[in-house]
């Protein structure tokens, strides 16, 4: 009966987030398929008062809505972890998804303990998922332009020395880079085409993609718009270092291997252990399911395991 439970619940879960996405994610096609209705109309509708009146309560309080699920500060906050993940949705709608995730969390975990005291802690995971896959996709995003950052400047250190502008070398690396580097460099010259300035735009690439190496090639560029120089060799002896940094940390993530595997098995070690057991003999681990007891002493082993897992995690992080 609980297995039966949980696949309702799972069915119900996936339709209501098909829903969602099909929402958010189809809005171009909302969009052309309005202006078609539009455009398709020979005389113009008018609106009866009562259903006017309907209307702009509606979008009132949808408005009342968003500016009370985010405040400005951590609507910013979010639109930068947003922008820097690549993620293509609004804060509010990101806000949403988190308070799904929290009540899904907190349901499945109920489904599986059958206890009251445990929808706590399934909240609290069902609220950090969010978050951690937003940072997941961040972390691989910047790496993928990190990697990409020295053939960048290289090509912008050829286009200058062939006589291009920096707005025209910058084009140049739009028209022959891969994602991410393609999109974050088109956002920088459209910002630039609508009036920013190039520090400013510069300064908002930094935001979106937090990168030391980024950060050093920006600030030279700053620097030579402001005392002159030869830009061209300035970023050519940066590509460089850049090429020497990613070099050495490739040496060092194969040298902290063992231990970032011992972080692996002493996080993951009990949980295998504990399905082996479960399925050996569920009786005898179901216990710690059911009791209150046994609740607790699982809250304290998860945390030990993840405070465990994190001290490793940073003692094998070496900054270069």
């Amino acid at each position: 009966m609980n297995w039966l439970l949980i696949l309702m619940f799972l069915s119900t879960a996936t339709l209501f987030f098909m829903l969602i996405l099909q929402r958010f994610f189809a809005k171009d096609k909302l969009i052309e398929k309005r202006i078609n209705h539009y455009l398709q109309q020979t005389d113009k509708e008018v609106l009866e008062p009562k259903k006017m009146k309907m209307t702009i309560d509606f979008r009132l309080t949808k408005q009342r809505i968003r500016k009370h699920l985010v405040k400005k500060d951590k609507n910013t906050q979010i639109e930068v972890l947003l922008s820097q993940a690549g993620v293509p949705l609004k804060p509010e709608e990101y806000v949403m998804f988190k308070w799904i995730s929290i009540l899904l969390g907190a349901g499945l975990l109920y489904l599986f303990v059958e206890n009251v005291l445990i929808l706590p802690v399934g909240a609290i995971i069902g609220a950090i998922i969010p978050k951690v896959i937003l940072q997941r996709r961040s972390r691989i995003r910047l790496k993928k332009f990190n990697d990409a950052l020295p053939e960048m400047i290289s090509t912008i250190v050829g286009a200058l020395r062939a006589g291009f502008s920096f707005p025209q070398a910058l084009q140049s690396v739009m028209e022959e880079s891969s994602s991410p580097m393609k999109e974050e460099i088109e956002v920088v010259i459209k910002e630039m085409q609508y009036g920013a300035t190039m520090e400013d735009a510069l300064n908002r690439l930094k935001d979106r993609m937090p990168s030391e190496d980024l950060n050093l090639m920006i600030q030279a560029i700053i620097i030579q718009r402001q005392v002159g120089g030869n830009l061209a060799t300035v970023l050519e002896k940066i590509a460089e270092t850049i090429r020497d940094r990613i070099k050495i940390q490739g040496q060092i993530k194969t040298l902290t291997a063992q231990g970032r595997m011992s972080g692996l098995v002493v996080g993951l070690l009990p949980v295998l252990l504990g399905m082996i057991l479960f399925v050996v003999d569920p009786g005898y681990i179901g216990v710690l399911f059911t009791n209150t007891i046994g609740i607790i002493l699982l809250v304290v082993a998860a945390i030990s395991c993840i405070i465990g897992f994190f001290f490793i995690r940073k003692i094998t992080a070496i900054e270069v």
